[in-house]
């Protein structure tokens, strides 16, 4: 361990973030000057790439999402194969910065889910089960392949607590951009969308946070359905903008009962993956609707689903004076613009006016857990994620 230790004393260090989201579209990778830690926690970003998966693999990691797919030895080989990919993003993006190993001081990796089943999730039949997460991308192939440590598998400890795992991210949202005289939101609308709520000059304990539901995910199954694979997301929401949606569909989906859960709560492709997506794409076509409209009424429900959310959990109480977005979603225009008119006494903003890379926001936030990790500051929420107690997150790998 003497790797982490002589790290300690390193006001500045750098690190690399790496990140895999349930899109999975590609290895974000973003090297952080991170500065201090807990509430003294600054940060630089240096430099952040999106390394996309090489053919084949997405479709190898939806298989293992799916219980029908997902063979066990199929599981352990990509376990290592992912660690390699996420390995190779670190050298990449060190690569690309000018920047060799030795700058880099640790290495923090989300790695990437492929099964999340928080308790709420679970049904009358499997009470039996424990709530349980999987994120694969072995960290100890990455700190071997880079020779760098490695902290990674930060939802787990959350998890052990009775916590959801998730949203990791509210912690690091609250280092970052708590204020005194505002309420602020962040919204990270990737394939599934999650919120932080900071209220104006709040303590930790006050952080609201949660996910709302689908954010890309099941507009981009539908996509590649209809185009037969030729798109893979509705690229600046064009194909939304040229369509209607349809709201009569878009309130039945709202019935679903995980929209009616109390937060905090967290949900995935368990819930709202392909099977989801072409049950929805089954309704728009047995109501004639054109591929345009079918897309703008998965759109709208992204929208609702996350208007709603606030409308119900978050209220008049800690009314949001400012949502910066972040995640693929934030270059949907059609989602940006309903989020806009939807939500008319709050200023709907990309992240980066904050100062913030939205595409990195992700892969920095793991940065920061993992200096927080080194330097033993507990980094889960647990109004955010309904854990019984305080967390130390993350797993340490030495090279």
């Amino acid at each position: 361990m003497t790797e982490f230790y002589k790290l300690l004393n390193k006001d500045k260090k750098s690190i690399i973030g790496l990140m895999s989201g349930t899109s999975v579209d590609g290895i974000d990778a973003a090297i952080v000057e991170v500065s201090g830690h807990g509430l003294e926690t600054a940060v630089n970003l240096i430099a952040f790439d999106t390394f996309p998966f090489p053919p084949g693999v997405p479709q190898r990691i939806l298989d293992l999402c799916h219980p029908d797919t997902g063979r066990v030895d199929d599981i352990c080989e990509m376990n290592f194969y992912i660690g390699h990919l996420f390995a190779e993003a670190a050298k990449h993006i060190l690569q690309k910065s000018g920047m060799s190993t030795n700058d880099i001081a640790l290495i923090g990796s989300h790695g990437q889910t492929i099964h999340h089943l928080p308790k709420d999730t679970m049904s009358d039949s499997n009470t039996s089960h424990y709530a349980s997460t999987l994120q694969i991308g072995e960290p100890a192939v990455i700190a071997h392949e880079t020779g760098i440590p490695t902290i990674a598998d930060f939802r787990v400890a959350d998890m052990a607590a009775g916590g959801q795992g998730a949203p990791l991210v509210s912690y690091p949202d609250y280092l970052l951009f708590r204020n005194s005289t505002k309420t602020v939101g962040l919204l990270n609308i990737g394939g599934i969308a999650n919120l932080t709520v900071l209220p104006a000059d709040c303590s930790p304990d006050a952080v609201l946070a949660s996910d709302t539901g689908p954010g890309n995910m099941c507009i981009d199954a539908v996509i590649g359905e209809i185009t037969a694979g030729r798109e893979r997301y509705d690229k600046s929401g064009e194909r939304a903008s040229q369509g209607t949606p349809y709201q009569w569909l878009v309130n039945e989906w709202l019935k679903h009962p995980f929209f009616q859960l109390q937060p905090p709560k967290t949900t995935g492709r368990e819930m709202f993956g392909n099977t989801f997506a072409m049950e929805c794409l089954e309704a728009c076509r047995s109501h004639r609707l054109t591929d345009n409209d079918s897309i703008a009424t998965l759109t709208e429900l992204t929208v609702r689903t996350i208007t709603d959310y606030i409308a119900q959990f978050v209220g008049e109480q800690n009314p949001i004076d400012v949502l910066y977005v972040s995640g693929g979603g934030v270059h949907n225009r059609t989602i940006m613009r309903r989020l806009s008119e939807l939500l008319t006494d709050t200023a709907v903003e990309c992240v980066d006016e904050s100062g913030i890379s939205s595409d990195a926001k992700e892969a920095i936030a793991f940065a920061i857990l993992a200096n927080e990790a080194l330097h033993g500051q507990t980094a889960n929420l647990p109004s955010a994620t309904g854990a019984s107690v305080r967390k130390i997150l993350g797993k340490f790998v030495c090279p």
